[in-house]
């Protein structure tokens, strides 16, 4: 049916540059600054994360299959352009950092770029111990393949590797930004700071939070649910949260955390070869093989 005016052309013309002038104008307030406008946007890091996991795990991640023979080509080609497309983003959040602290940027990229990428092998020896955990420690897993292919718990985990190596190396922002994509594709949230040793499993996933300052132990294994969080945050003369003090608990090794349990505070340490059961509220210690309930009661 044809239409006689064109009032949407008319309002684009007339009414929209008001409205694109009033944003740029709220952008400045709050966010719109050059040193803001030129760090990389989510898609980047996205797709730095993609170059990494298809070096780590080639096939996996891509759209069409590679042969044997094209292996070692596509790897060294991914992290090669993970390594130029990474030099660039570390090299402007420096940038953003040193001029958002007022402080003079005396860091070398192309080190940081350096200690990073000779940490890959580690990386992939390690996410190797989580499929091994994640087989042994589920029965309804037939095959290294199908974990690799679609357990949430490595796919989050091939994240996290990364994200750690980068946040231990001081890079702002970048860590953060490929942990919260894991967690919105995975439901599983945790902080690039977090310290997980190997042979972690996260039995279904959905839901668990593990705090920036928390320690994870060995053949740890911890169900949907499970918060490893802060009691609360310790403020400063002007009420805002204190930096950089330990929150988070330590989880120590041949730990099992069931479903929904809550468990709380820098000084919380759950002792090795111990088992927390499900919807369990802790905000203090346990010692080694110990077995905690619901209605708190300990058995040794």
């Amino acid at each position: 049916m044809g239409r006689k005016d064109n009032k949407l052309g008319d309002w684009i013309n007339s009414e929209l540059p008001k409205i694109a002038s009033d944003l740029e104008s709220l952008n400045d307030d709050y966010y719109l600054r050059e040193n803001t406008i030129s760090l990389a946007g989510k898609e980047r890091v996205k797709n730095i994360l993609f170059l990494l996991r298809s070096a780590l795990f080639p096939g996996v991640y891509e759209k069409c299959s590679i042969s044997k023979a094209n292996v070692d080509m596509l790897i060294g080609n991914n992290i090669r352009e993970a390594a130029i497309e990474l030099r660039e983003v570390i090299d402007r959040v420096f940038d953003y950092k040193c001029k958002k602290d007022n402080t003079e940027c005396e860091i070398d990229p192309d080190s940081v770029i350096i200690s990073f990428l000779e940490k890959i092998p580690e990386i992939r020896r390690m996410l190797q111990t989580d499929i091994h955990a994640a087989y042994v420690g589920d029965p309804a897993a037939k095959s290294f393949e199908e974990i690799l292919l679609s357990y949430p718990s490595l796919e989050m985990m091939s994240i996290h590797r990364i994200a750690h190596e980068l946040y231990r190396l001081n890079v702002p922002l970048i860590p953060r930004m490929m942990n919260e994509y894991g967690h919105r594709i995975t439901g599983i949230d945790i902080h690039p700071g977090a310290c997980i040793g190997e042979h972690f499993f996260m039995d279904h996933g959905t839901g668990i939070v593990i705090g920036e300052t928390c320690r994870i132990g060995k053949n740890v294994k911890i169900y949907q649910g499970v918060t490893l969080g802060a009691k609360s945050f310790e403020l400063d003369s002007d009420g805002n949260p204190v930096k950089g003090i330990k929150r988070h608990p330590d989880i120590e090794d041949n730990v099992i955390i069931y479903s929904h349990a809550t468990i709380l505070g820098g000084d919380t340490v759950i002792g090795h070869d111990s088992v927390i059961g499900a919807s369990v509220w802790l905000m203090k210690s346990v010692p080694p093989h110990s077995t905690i309930y619901h209605n708190l009661r300990s058995e040794k």
